[in-house]
Order: C-alpha cells, then sequence, then structure tokens
C-alpha cells in the first residue's frame, strides 16, 4: 500500500460520536481523520451470522490523496462473536482489517485504481453512511459458513456410502419382468 501524500496533518474527529455520513472526497480534500467506536447494533447485515450483537467495532480511517486519488486508509477492528454454522454454538471471530480504499465514480474508474486500492464507488450527490462503510468491511471479514475447526473436521463431506453391496432399487422391476416372460 502506498502512503497517503499531501497530508502532512490529518485533522482528527474525536467526539463521543463518530459522525454518521462521511463525504469521502471532501473529507479527502481536508485530510480528515475519523476515529471512535459504532455499537454493534448498527450492523443489520451482519446480523445473522451473530451469536451475540454486544460489544463495539473499532474504527480508525483516514481520508486523504494519493496521486490524483482520493483514499481512505486505516483500521478496522472488533471481537465478534459468530454462530457457527454446524454446532450452533458461540464462536468467537476476532477482526483485525487494513482498510485501503479508493474513491471512484463508476466501475470503468475502478479499472484504473492502483491495485493497492479496493475501490469504494461513490457518485458524489449525497454522503454515505459511516456504518454502511464499516459494514461493507466487515461482511467480508465473515467466512460464507462458520464453523469451528473441530466441526469442520467432524461433518460429513457428503452422502455416505454405506459399505458392502447396496441394494438395486430396480430389482423388484427386474423380477416382475423376469416372471412375465417366464409366463409367457
Amino acid at each position: 500500500m502506498t502512503e497517503v501524500g499531501f497530508c502532512l496533518y490529518y485533522y482528527t474527529i474525536m467526539l463521543s460520536r463518530l459522525p454518521e455520513f462521511v463525504d469521502p472526497l471532501r473529507f479527502a480534500d481536508k485530510c480528515r481523520r475519523v476515529a471512535g467506536e459504532l455499537s454493534l447494533t448498527l450492523f443489520d447485515r451482519i446480523e445473522e451470522s451473530l451469536f451475540e450483537r454486544a460489544g463495539n467495532v473499532r474504527v480508525a480511517l483516514d481520508f486523504g490523496k494519493d496521486g490524483r486519488w482520493s483514499v481512505v486508509t486505516g483500521t478496522v477492528e472488533t471481537d465478534l462473536v459468530l454462530r457457527c454454522q454446524l454446532c450452533l454454538d458461540r464462536l468467537p471471530w476476532p477482526v483485525r482489517l487494513r482498510v485501503a480504499l479508493g474513491v471512484v465514480a463508476s466501475l470503468e474508474e475502478a479499472d484504473h485504481l492502483p491495485a493497492s486500492y479496493e475501490p469504494l464507488l461513490f457518485d458524489g450527490r449525497a454522503p454515505i453512511r459511516l456504518s454502511d462503510l464499516v459494514q461493507d468491511e466487515l461482511v467480508l471479514a465473515i467466512p460464507l459458513i462458520p464453523q469451528h475447526a473441530a466441526c469442520g473436521d467432524a461433518a460429513p463431506l457428503g452422502p455416505r456410502a454405506e459399505k458392502g453391496k447396496r441394494e438395486n432399487p430396480f430389482a423388484v422391476l427386474e423380477q416382475l419382468k423376469n416372471n412375465d416372460s417366464k409366463s409367457s
């Protein structure tokens, strides 16, 4: 990841609450830093994966410039408690993410983004909800099927093949056919 340039200092927003909305382009022009905590109760798209929704997500995001690109870099950290999809018990899941987003207005523009950044699609019309930006990162950090390692080892991979000879489901038809040909 390249170092964010043109920001000799960051104006840090350290309020009792993080802003609900951010304008990534305006924040990047002003070299803003947003740091604080968001409650897990704000994240409805990960709710089904969670065993419990208690706790907070620690956020530290720097909005700045990298060449001509407006970028968002920083960290998102939390300790989630997921629901194991095999045993349905609690599954501690620490999340430590490095965020590196390049603000783009279109998918075509995203094709030209440096490889060290993931695209953040922003049309510039309305600010985006900070919790949505963070939630997008959390969604990517949660496995498709959360499970304990021990549960995964014990789970069958598919229908079990029985040992020994399997009965032919068409054996009855074969007997009828044989009986029919004998009686004719």
